[in-house]
């Protein structure tokens, strides 16, 4: 049984930072892609960062990128989400998902998603 577990989320004044993590179990955790997507209230769940399998690929969504960083440590077990310089347009919940197959490139895309982590809130107040 695969399970994602993400910590580290809170309330952050604008312009501040979190790290969020998430710890994987249940499966070869190396030979996986990671992605960090994230759903504010009443809008669709959409895509953060992704990571390939190596951890030598990622790729962010055009919102995020030169602000946020992803990143795995395949020894712990665990995906990473920087997040630096925070807007109050980030306010969301914040969920860790890995895909179906083994050695993918960056998933992006929600119907490829296997598994998801319960989610940890993330609040930016202006």
């Amino acid at each position: 049984q695969v399970q994602l577990v993400e910590s580290g989320g809170g309330l952050v004044q604008a312009g501040g930072s979190l790290r969020l993590s998430c710890a994987a179990s249940g499966r070869s955790f190396s030979d996986y892609a990671m992605s960090w997507f994230r759903q504010a209230p009443e809008k669709e769940r959409q895509f953060v960062a992704g990571i390939n399998w190596s951890g030598g690929t990622t790729n962010y969504a055009g919102s995020v990128k030169g602000r946020f960083t992803i990143s795995r440590d395949n020894a712990k077990n665990s995906v990473y989400l920087q997040m630096n310089s925070l807007k109050a347009e980030d306010t969301a919940v914040y969920y860790c998902a890995t895909p179906y197959s083994r050695w993918s490139r960056v998933v992006r895309t929600i119907t490829d998603i296997a598994y998801w982590g319960q989610g940890t809130q993330v609040t930016v107040s202006s």
